[in-house]
């Protein structure tokens, strides 16, 4: 066989070869790029739906210091009257009587 020939036949086998490295090569790549493309799209519909649970808390915080205000009210409310309970029972010795006579 003359030279040029093995030449080029060993030249075809190492193509071969390379195409074949690049292929699986670019077979990884492919691979790789679903698996990311999978994991973004997991990433942003959780990131959706926790943008969903989160717009909500506004509303919630609005009623909840609505709430707040009432009970400190009410609270405020029940002091007073537990100190005018007091002020009334150390001033009145027969504070049974005063009770009873008003009501």
């Amino acid at each position: 066989m003359d030279t040029h020939i093995k030449l080029w036949i060993l030249s075809l086998i190492i193509g071969l070869v390379v195409i074949g490295v690049v292929g699986f090569l670019l077979h990884l790549i492919k691979s790789t790029a679903k698996d990311i493309d999978t994991a973004a799209a997991q990433i942003w519909t959780q990131g959706k739906l926790t943008a969903n649970n989160t717009i909500q808390i506004p509303i919630f915080l609005s009623k909840t210091n609505q709430l707040v205000k009432k009970i400190y009210g009410t609270a405020v409310n029940i002091i007073k009257g537990s100190d005018a309970i007091k002020q009334h029972a150390e001033g009145c010795p027969g504070c049974p009587a005063c009770v009873l006579k008003h009501h």
